[in-house]
């Protein structure tokens, strides 16, 4: 397993480049650097279901920080007044900082279904979610940057789980449990594959994928998403009811 130093590196190394090539794609500068670093951030996320003390709560701080940042173009969007949306901040980091860390610590196991596809998948889509934007590229962007940064944790792990010294090259007993698609919980696992597949459904409907199939979602969700969308310029094909 790899330490906390070194997915620090390595995850900041690839937001580096992926800020280049959010660059060569067109996307504005100050896109490109926010979803480098958010990349950055990702490479630490995976890490949040660990009990190894002062790492976990910086990152949960890191977190409870970004976390109303992402979602301040849906506030505006969605009519809030300044001083609305500075309470939902204050609301959402004591949230995240004390709240989701105590579900963390009650729910989660070390190397469980949060170091997974999964997870990986659900953190870009949750991004993808949060920062509603008009620019789709400055949306995508931010999300691959959490897909990358996430999977470049992962992958370091798997990397460290091979044990090449000597003339035999050898798997340690954590070889597997960083990339995978499901655990030894099915609990677990089958709550990991709901927020996923709740996540792709929200992206869909978002996006208006779902209105050529004609499916009929929630329509209070269906007439927010609308909302919120339409005031943010993103064009949205609506199902018939």
């Amino acid at each position: 397993m790899a330490a906390f130093r070194q997915h620090i590196a390595f995850s900041s190394l690839l937001g580096v480049g992926y800020v280049a090539v959010c660059k060569k794609l067109g996307i504005q500068w100050e896109d490109g650097l926010l979803a480098g670093g958010i990349c950055g951030l990702a490479g630490m996320l995976p890490d949040l279901d660990s009990d190894s003390g002062r790492p976990v709560r910086e990152l949960f701080g890191v977190l409870a920080i970004a976390a109303p940042l992402l979602l301040l173009h849906r506030l505006e969007n969605a009519g809030f007044t300044v001083e609305e949306t500075i309470l939902f901040g204050a609301a959402t980091y004591f949230f995240v900082r004390f709240g989701l860390r105590m579900l963390f610590n009650r729910l989660t196991v070390h190397r469980g279904m949060f170091h997974s596809l999964p997870a990986a998948v659900i953190a870009a889509e949750a991004v993808y979610l949060a920062h509603q934007s008009p620019d789709q590229k400055a949306r995508l962007a931010l999300a691959g940057g959490m897909f990358l940064g996430f999977l470049s944790h992962l992958v370091l792990d798997e990397i460290y789980s091979v044990d090449a010294r000597g003339l035999r090259v050898r798997f340690k007993e954590s070889a597997g449990s960083a990339i995978k698609l499901y655990s030894s919980s099915i609990v677990a696992t089958g709550v990991a594959w709901l927020f996923l597949g709740t996540l792709t459904y929200l992206v869909a409907i978002d996006q208006g994928w779902l209105a050529p199939l004609n499916i009929h979602w929630p329509r209070a969700l269906g007439q927010w998403t609308t909302m919120t969308n339409a005031r943010a310029g993103v064009p949205v094909t609506t199902a018939r009811r």
